[in-house]
């Protein structure tokens, strides 16, 4: 794709995933569907939190774009760094196990993870907005160009401190309100908490660590001069 059409395809991610989570805010003042609110609000979903997290990414991409035209560079140092910093450690494994844990669960069992009298309330293309269409923009953003991983030591302890960022706040929630933020939670027991949380652990570096062999796979011959130029 030339520099152009891909800036236009960012600008219109990006605007899907901002109309996106301006349409969930206005669902907080709705009675019907408030209920899902409360306790922690929508941030105490991780498909909320990855939604918000999309939209961040695809500005940066799409700003990317723009200096790179405007300018006439290959890379723009800061913000380029930043994009591909963002998408390896966060956008790509987060989106990825979204999807895979959303529709595990849901075709296992779904008032595990979305009850059925939820389809009352969210309509089914918002459903798919949130838990499908992530990984395949995820995906195409792999193909459509290079990212620069950065040292695994380096964007393994990224990726962990979000994740013990968001586990932290889930027990918090738990030991406030007496409710769980997911209800496959109040299933297990403690010990298959921790099973369960150290199971989704891993699960997410290997998605981590698959994303980097699937762009090296893709991107190694242009990643190796695009080093050697820095």
């Amino acid at each position: 794709m030339t520099r152009t059409s891909t800036c236009i395809y960012h600008f219109l991610v990006f605007s899907w995933y901002v109309f996106l989570n301006f349409h969930i805010s206005q669902q907080v003042g709705d009675p019907r569907k408030s209920k899902l609110f409360i306790n922690g609000g929508q941030w105490k979903y991780l498909t909320f939190l990855n939604l918000l997290l999309q939209a961040i990414f695809y500005g940066v991409a799409c700003l990317e774009d723009v200096l790179k035209i405007t300018t006439g560079k290959k890379d723009i140092k800061f913000v380029t760094a930043f994009r591909d910093l963002l998408f390896t450690t966060l956008v790509l494994p987060i989106s990825t196990f979204v999807f895979l844990s959303f529709w595990s669960l849901f075709l296992y069992d779904r008032e595990l993870v979305y009850p059925k009298a939820l389809d009352d309330i969210f309509p089914v293309w918002l459903n798919h907005a949130l838990h499908t269409f992530i990984l395949p923009f995820s995906l195409v953003e792999v193909i459509l160009r290079p990212h620069c991983y950065p040292l695994k030591k380096k964007g393994l302890t990224l990726l962990t401190a979000a994740i013990v960022a968001y586990v932290s706040r889930v027990l918090w929630i738990y030991s406030e309100t007496g409710t769980w933020v997911y209800p496959v939670f109040a299933k297990l027991s403690l010990m298959g908490l921790a099973a369960f949380f150290s199971l989704s652990y891993i699960f997410i570096v290997g998605i981590y660590l698959f994303g980097e062999k699937l762009n090296h796979w893709k991107w190694g011959d242009m990643m190796q001069l695009r080093n050697k130029r820095k």
